[in-house]
This record gives structure tokens, C-alpha cells and sequence, in this order.
């Protein structure tokens, strides 16, 4: 699924740093403000321990993980939305993303000097948002003005849609975020073509140093009391100790490594999955001697639709899905035991899949 996760941030937050922890693909790092000319692209590995556990099961060839894109946007400043630093075209870049990733730099580090003068994570969160609201206002602004155009001629529509936008600049103008903002579901039909910036579903992850690893630090509170009200995942990550752990081929000496460091897993596996989850995804498997493959479908799709994730084919010819559930799959250890124990389901087009679903697709082309 080509759904996009945008990592923002103030310039020298450590965006990129974390950025190729987890990507495919790297992107320069130095001490330099705005020495970034383009977004950096890659594909990320969702990881996914219930891969390996089927694989106890089914003797296969390959495993396949199912991935997201990432794009690393680089810093932002004052008056980006002006054109500062580099502003516009990024601006432009974090539309076109589907949710956000927004690293706050929580650590000191004399060498890598704040462009702001001191470290402040609540300032810098509310920089960005700044930055991002300025430019929502100019969009619904400008929509308000076409539809206010139409409500003259008597277009009960527009008129609606108008008192819709109204109350979207109302609120922006308010220093909110438009995703703040409680409005009907049919009524969001009015923004949904302007991909308001501040619309976008939002995580924050809070870079630092090794040693506040595990528990954090008073920056770090800081952020946590400041978005207290706002049901938002907060995530703390020692950037640059994962970038160590990530520059390690040898399993072992990864794990020993986060041992050391107190760590259970990377950090950058649960922001990996944060932003699975936050995209509205979730994963469906296909079992088999060749490969055990994880798939990303959109929570409700049905099962006609997950199949033309697959192949377009196996939709358009789609007669009924052959489903297990992952738990029964693994507790009663294969296909044969869970047709035995009542767990094997023939389900048709109106199935919604479920996470974690082991399906087979029958067709016909």
C-alpha cells in the first residue's frame, strides 16, 4: 500500500539519524543547519515476531515482511511557511505524506548547536506547529473564498461547507490543529481536498542521550506534561545509540549491545510499528513451503480487497477466502489440526479480515 509516513522536525533534531536506523536507504547527517536540499526516501521493514512463529510451523523457503515508506524531511525553522531556509518545498513535501512522525530534540550536546540557542522541546513543538498552521490557514482561506462565491448563487452545498471552513479557520487562527477540531465525519468531505498539514495523525519521538535510554530525562517530561490532554503517542529513542546498533551486522553483538544499553528490542522497532498502527494498517499472512509473506491492508478492508493487494487478478476473480486465525494457526500447529478443531472458515465477499489473518484466496480469471 503506497501510504507515507513523514519524519519532521526543527533543523539538527537528529531526524536523519533516526531516519537510517530504519531505512533502506541513508541520508547524509552533519552539524549544519539547512544543508539538506531534499527529502530523504526509503522503505522500512515492519517487524513482526509472528512471521518467525508460523515459520515453526510451516517449513518454508523465504520469510517477507511487509513494509512502510518513510520520508525524511529535512529540518524546518521561523518562517518556513515564508520560505526560510529551505520552508516551501518541504512544507509542500509533509503534504504529501499520509501521517507524521515529529522528532523533538531532548538531549545537550555542545558539538551539535541548537539553531535556537538552547534546547526546548515544548518551543520547538510549537515552532513546527506554528509553521504548519500559517500554512493550513492560507489553504482553508482560500476555499472559503470559492465557496463563498458559490454560496451566493443559492448553493445550499457551499453555504453548508462554508459555516465547514469557518469553523476550521476559526480554530486554526486559535493556534489548534485542525485534527483538534471535533466536526461530523460527512462534513471532513470539505477539507478532505486541501490535505491540511495539521490534519494529519501525529506521533512524537523524543530523541536522547544514552543514558536517558530507558526513562527519559526532564525534557522529556516536559513534552509528556505539555501534551498531556492530546492522546498522542510519545515514543523516547536514543538516536545515536541506535544508529550504532543498526550499524552492526552480527545478531549476537546487536543484542549484547542492547543489553548494555538496557533495551529489550531497538527503539526503532516500536516507532516502526507506532506508525503501522497510526496509518490505520494492519497485516494479513499468506502461508506457504515457498515464502510466509505479511501483507498491509487498511483496517475494514474486506476480503475481495485484500486479495487485490495480492494480484488484481485475485480480486477481480475472487470466488471465497480460506481463513485461520493466527492464534488457532499457531496454539493447534497447522492447517490440518485447525480443519479438525472447527477453525478453518470459508468466508465469502463480505468478510471483513482481521490482523494477524492467514488466508488463502480461490479464484477464477
Amino acid at each position: 500500500m503506497a501510504l507515507q509516513c513523514g519524519i519532521i522536525g526543527i533543523t539538527n533534531v537528529g531526524k536523519t539519524t533516526i531516519f537510517n536506523c530504519i531505512s533502506n536507504t541513508k541520508g547524509e547527517t552533519n552539524a549544519f543547519a539547512f544543508s539538506a536540499t531534499k527529502s530523504n526516501m526509503g522503505v522500512v521493514l515492519v517487524p513482526d515476531q509472528r512471521l518467525y512463529e508460523l515459520e515453526k510451523h510451516q517449513v518454508t523457503e523465504k520469510i517477507v515482511h511487509t513494509t512502510v515508506e518513510i520520508v525524511d524531511i529535512p529540518g524546518l525553522a521561523k518562517g518556513s511557511n515564508k520560505g526560510e531556509g529551505v520552508g516551501n518545498k518541504f512544507l509542500g513535501d509533509i503534504r504529501n505524506t499520509d501521517a507524521l512522525i515529529h522528532v523533538l530534540r531532548c538531549f545537550d550536546n555542545e558539538a551539535l548547536p541548537h539553531i535556537d540557542g538552547s534546547v526546548d522541546p515544548v518551543r520547538d513543538l510549537e515552532t513546527i506547529d506554528l509553521e504548519l498552521q500559517v500554512k493550513d490557514l492560507e489553504s482553508v482561506e482560500k476555499k472559503i473564498e470559492r465557496l463563498r462565491r458559490a454560496a451566493k448563487t443559492g448553493d445550499k452545498d457551499a453555504t453548508h461547507g462554508l459555516e465547514v471552513l469557518q469553523r476550521f479557520r476559526d480554530h486554526i487562527e486559535g493556534f489548534n490543529n485542525a485534527r483538534t477540531l471535533q466536526v461530523k465525519e460527512d462534513d471532513k468531505k470539505y477539507i478532505d481536498d486541501l490535505f491540511l498539514l495539521t490534519m494529519k495523525p501525529v506521533m512524537y519521538v523524543c530523541n536522547v542521550d544514552e543514558k536517558s535510554a530507558i526513562s527519559g530525562n526532564p525534557y522529556v517530561e516536559r513534552v509528556k506534561e505539555f501534551l498531556r490532554d492530546k492522546y498522542v503517542e510519545i515514543l523516547i529513542i536514543a538516536g545515536a545509540i541506535e544508529a550504532e546498533i543498526a550499524e552492526l551486522e552480527n545478531i549476537d553483538d546487536r543484542l549484547a549491545f542492547l543489553k548494555d544499553a538496557g533495551l529489550t528490542e531497538p527503539g526503532v522497532y516500536k516507532l516502526v510499528r507506532a506508525a503501522y498502527k497510526m496509518l490505520n494498517l494492519q497485516t494479513f499472512f499468506t502461508v506457504g513451503p515457498k515464502e510466509i509473506k505479511a501483507w498491509t491492508i487498511k483496517k475494514g478492508m474486506t476480503a475481495p480487497q485484500a486479495a487485490g493487494v495480492i494480484h488484481s487478478d485475485l480480486e477481480r476473480g475472487f470466488i471465497r477466502a480460506e481463513v485461520m486465525k493466527y492464534t488457532d494457526f499457531i496454539t493447534l500447529g497447522s492447517e490440518h489440526a485447525c480443519k479438525e478443531s472447527g477453525k478453518f472458515f470459508i468466508e465469502g465477499k463480505n468478510y471483513i479480515v482481521g490482523d494477524g489473518d492467514i488466508i488463502h484466496i480461490r479464484f477464477n480469471v
